[in-house]
């Protein structure tokens, strides 16, 4: 995929061209192209070694594009040194000065950009309001929390008033509750200061919690780009179904518009007018469209139209709390899950015969 993603209602503060970087024989990013608008938080979300780090990178500054361009409003960057390029960065490590306190690590970007004194503290207050850390100015590293460092991190990325905030993995290293409450933060924090953020990260979650859009990176690629809800909800392809949330997959064949065959069972489909009869396709439904029925039960409720429906056996019911999932298996040995409320539950165990259902408007298409 090597369109050009943009709004063309709008001029982009950032405008990735045709970007690559190359490694020997190795393509970290593959002939990329991206346009980011000003103000909105996008994420970079994908597997280790699927380019969004070194896309982040080459943003900043600490990596040179082996080709392409890149464009800050209107401003090609790329022979740019990063400390004139008015980006933020924030790593995973924090990167905090560990022989200064809280308030020196703050000012020191405007200490070697020879800001006076007074405006000096100025910001530096400004800052330490914002990121709630007055009572913890005169702490060195060591004596804070994760949490804490992280914020004294966005605070000094922060505090020369970039037009864009990179951020790389920030949360990693944190514990869950914390991840999330820093989550919280920095959403509050975009809404408050319109920054640009662009976020890179791994975690799923993450992504969808944060951000306004998000890039889902495959081998130096972007191959799937929108907000949580479009990508989610209606997935352009089978890898970002199958990266983004859990998805059930079942290989058909079209047997004409509107029909396809599983293990020789007939299924109502969503195809369009590509799909030609003999097709090879792969269905996805999420978890959480599926029902499953008991026999008796499917069998007092008819098959609503333009429902499906297919015999399995139950290998494995798990308890998450809020959810309930039911693993099951049809008879070709397709491996389904249904997801469930709790307080809703799913009567079920192992080795019991379900019918699973699921609606055809729900379903997803994809060549196999």
């Amino acid at each position: 995929m090597n369109a050009i993603f943009q709004d063309s209602s709008r001029q982009p503060l950032v405008s990735l061209r045709n970007l690559n970087k190359h490694y020997g024989n190795f393509v970290a990013v593959d002939n990329l192209s991206l346009d980011i608008q000003e103000g909105e938080f996008l994420t970079f979300l994908g597997s280790s070694g699927s380019g969004k780090s070194t896309t982040l990178s080459m943003l900043a500054g600490f990596e040179t594009p082996s080709s392409g361009a890149i464009e800050v409003g209107g401003k090609d960057l790329v022979n740019v040194p990063p400390h004139k390029r008015g980006i933020g960065m924030v790593f995973q490590r924090y990167s905090l000065f560990p022989h200064l306190s809280v308030r020196d690590n703050i000012a020191f970007p405007l200490a070697i950009r020879k800001l006076d004194a007074a405006e000096r503290e100025r910001k530096v207050d400004a800052m330490l309001r914002l990121v709630q850390l007055e009572a913890f100015a005169n702490r060195r590293p060591a004596q804070l929390s994760g949490g804490q460092q992280q914020r004294v991190a966005i605070a000094r990325a922060l505090v020369y008033e970039p037009r864009i905030l990179l951020m790389d993995e920030p949360l990693g290293a944190l514990d869950k509750k914390l991840r999330e409450d820093l989550q919280d933060e920095l959403r509050q924090l975009h809404r408050r200061l319109g920054l640009t953020i662009v976020y890179v990260t791994h975690d799923q979650e993450e992504a969808m919690r944060l951000s306004q859009r998000i890039a889902i990176f495959s081998h130096g690629k972007i191959v799937g780009l929108g907000s949580g809800v479009s990508l989610y909800q209606d997935p352009p392809n089978a890898f970002v179904a199958s990266f983004l949330g859990n998805s059930n997959f079942l290989d058909v064949t079209a047997t004409g518009q509107g029909a396809a065959s599983f293990e020789g069972q007939g299924l109502a489909m969503r195809l369009s007018s590509e799909h030609r009869t003999g097709d090879a396709l792969r269905l996805m439904v999420r978890p959480e469209k599926a029902l499953a029925l008991s026999q008796a039960d499917a069998a007092t409720n008819p098959l609503p139209p333009g429902w499906n429906e297919v015999s399995a056996t139950v290998s494995e019911l798990l308890f998450l709390g809020e959810s309930q999932t039911c693993s099951v298996v049809t008879a070709g040995g397709t491996e389904l899950t249904v997801r469930a409320l709790s307080a809703t539950g799913l009567p079920f165990k192992p080795g019991d015969t379900v019918k699973v259902r699921w609606a055809a408007a729900d379903a997803c298409i994809y060549s196999a």
